[in-house]
């Protein structure tokens, strides 16, 4: 696939064949180039909330001789309508700012989204489970020495209550190296954190809270 980053290529892996995608907060529009180019999607629409990222996306698109993707000046989706966002990828954002766009969105319950948050993954994992999104699929993937999930959501009305350890990791099986990796990186923090509370006045039920999260993410690593 054109160009594409280990992460993008991961984002664009989750694109459902003959369906309209866009990609929200496209920056240089590399992976709308990706997939229109692939020709699998049945529209390319890529926004940008700032007018020098969609110039710098149609420098690029234009240097690939592309004309078929639609560029949209707005703030998330609010320029979008449903036809043009049957997919709606959000990926290089922190997981509260991703939350808001899919909260402010009119067809979020119509749509499918392909997200990726660079922080605050719990924080999504928790919005969406509150309000009423289902995780079908979600894979890690490195990028530049640092670890990222990739998600596969839609909305089916049902809301949920995520344990702790859900809320760290979501999905993901210790499978690939890149799943391991992500697993093994929540255990080091939540044993760390049990360790330097342990004695703590004040703090022994949030020690006890990270002491089983560390067990409980070690007993899934052992498979």
């Amino acid at each position: 696939m054109y160009n594409l980053s280990q992460r993008l290529k991961t984002v664009a892996s989750f694109v459902p064949q003959g369906k309209s995608v866009c990609d929200v907060g496209t920056d240089h529009a590399y992976l709308p180039a990706a997939l229109y180019l692939e020709g699998k999607c049945k529209s390319v629409t890529a926004t940008d909330i700032k007018e020098k990222p969609l110039k710098n996306a149609r420098k690029n698109l234009d240097k690939l001789g592309i004309d078929g993707v639609k560029l949209v000046l707005c703030n998330g989706l609010s320029a979008v309508e449903y036809k043009d966002a049957e997919v709606v990828i959000i990926a290089g954002m922190g997981g509260d700012v991703i939350s808001k766009i899919i909260d402010d969105c009119p067809y979020k319950k119509l749509s499918a989204f392909i997200l990726q948050p660079m922080t605050a993954s719990v924080a999504l994992r928790e919005y969406l489970a509150q309000n009423g999104f289902c995780v079908n699929d979600e894979v890690a993937v490195c990028e530049n020495g640092k670890i990222y999930s990739v998600m596969a959501v839609n909305y089916d009305g049902v809301k949920r209550n995520l344990t702790n350890t859900q809320k760290k990791i979501g999905m993901l099986k210790p499978i690939t190296s890149e799943n391991i990796q992500y697993i093994k990186k929540q255990y080091n923090i939540a044993n760390k954190c049990a360790a330097d509370l342990t004695g703590v006045s004040g703090k022994e039920e949030l020690q006890k809270e990270n002491e089983l999260l560390a067990q409980e993410l070690a007993f899934i690593l052992e498979g």
